[in-house]
């Protein structure tokens, strides 16, 4: 069993934890940014791409798929928001279609969880995730969204147990 976690955000990334039944692999993590690309002076989503990579991160296995659950929040531009709500529609649609179900976790359950005693801020959870998973690569700031799909993917696993 694996797990996937996802955070959908245009930054956001996919992570895998759990066995992957491919020679010379074994139970670890791995993790992928989002695949998008500047369309002029936006960046947009590639939702092939994306389904692409999910179904390698699933490698055809038995899976627990846990995405962050958005909402649009104080402060956040209109744009912002809309985007984030736009991956977020595209990862459900995908993993519905590839045939799997999808728990929704809030940011607050799995950073409660996960960042127990610590900032609840983005380069906490580099830190946090770090620690646990330390050959993942999260050196760089803008590797949050790695990060937090690692954080997902294990509030996942602990939660509801591979």
């Amino acid at each position: 069993m694996i797990i996937i976690g996802i955070d959908p955000g245009l930054t956001g990334a996919v992570a895998r934890i759990g066995h992957v039944d491919v020679v010379g692999s074994g139970p670890g993590s791995e993790v992928w940014d989002t695949p998008t690309a500047k369309d002029g002076k936006r960046t947009v989503f590639l939702p092939r791409e994306m389904r692409r990579l999910l179904l390698d991160a699933i490698a055809g296995q038995a899976c627990s798929v846990f995405i962050e659950r958005v909402h649009s929040m104080p402060k956040q531009g209109v744009s912002s928001s809309f985007n984030f709500g736009m991956g977020y529609g595209i990862w459900i649609g995908l993993i519905h279609g590839l045939g799997y179900s999808i728990e929704h976790v809030t940011p607050n359950a799995w950073k409660k969880e996960m960042m127990a005693g610590m900032s609840k801020e983005k380069d906490a959870s580099r830190v946090r995730a770090q620690e646990l998973f330390p050959d993942a690569d999260l050196h760089l700031v803008k590797h949050h969204g790695r990060a937090d799909a690692l954080l997902i993917a294990e509030y996942g696993r602990r939660r509801y147990g591979s």
